[in-house]
């Protein structure tokens, strides 16, 4: 299996999801795709995880001898 970007990644994730909200999908398939989301998701969610990581040590690195300003990332409510 190929790592796949965190962009194809989430495509990914969404055609899953899209998927499972299709009621014609039987219990089987729904199962097998479920179980694709959930990898989907723990892989989109380790990768922003680093890159939070990344970012807060490029920050800490940037402001040399005070203290990062950082804050959680809230997503905006569509």
């Amino acid at each position: 299996m190929t790592k796949e970007t965190f962009e194809e990644a989430l495509a990914q994730l969404e055609e899953v999801v899209a998927k499972l909200e299709d009621e014609s999908v039987g219990l089987e398939e729904a199962l097998k795709l479920f179980e694709r989301g959930v990898k989907l998701a723990r892989r989109c969610r380790t990768q922003l995880e680093g890159v939070e990581r990344r970012v807060e040590q490029l920050l800490a690195e940037a402001t040399e001898g005070e203290e990062p300003k950082t804050e959680p990332f809230a997503p905006e409510e569509a």
